[in-house]
């Protein structure tokens, strides 16, 4: 994936978390999962980055970030950062 980074903050209970993440493991995408029932730091961040309280929060390396984003808008924005 070279430099490019993506973290996603989401939780087990939320389908579109387990769908974006189904997504980027099947894509074999390199990423940070941040579990945020777990982490009150991640949960923090993911609303501090999206400034709103909605799952998944998923951020990348040219500081950009979607919110329960469809497959075919993650897929677009990995193929657009060269990570596809």
């Amino acid at each position: 994936m070279s430099d490019n980074k993506v973290t996603m903050y989401g939780a087990e209970w939320c389908g579109d978390c387990r769908r974006s993440k189904k997504f980027l493991d099947s894509n074999n995408v390199n990423y940070t999962y941040v579990d945020i029932e777990h982490d009150e730091v991640g949960k923090d961040k993911a609303i501090e980055i999206s400034g709103k309280k909605s799952i998944p929060v998923i951020a990348f390396s040219d500081g950009t970030h979607m919110v329960e984003p469809s497959d075919n808008d993650l897929k677009k924005k990995l193929e657009e950062l060269s990570v596809l």
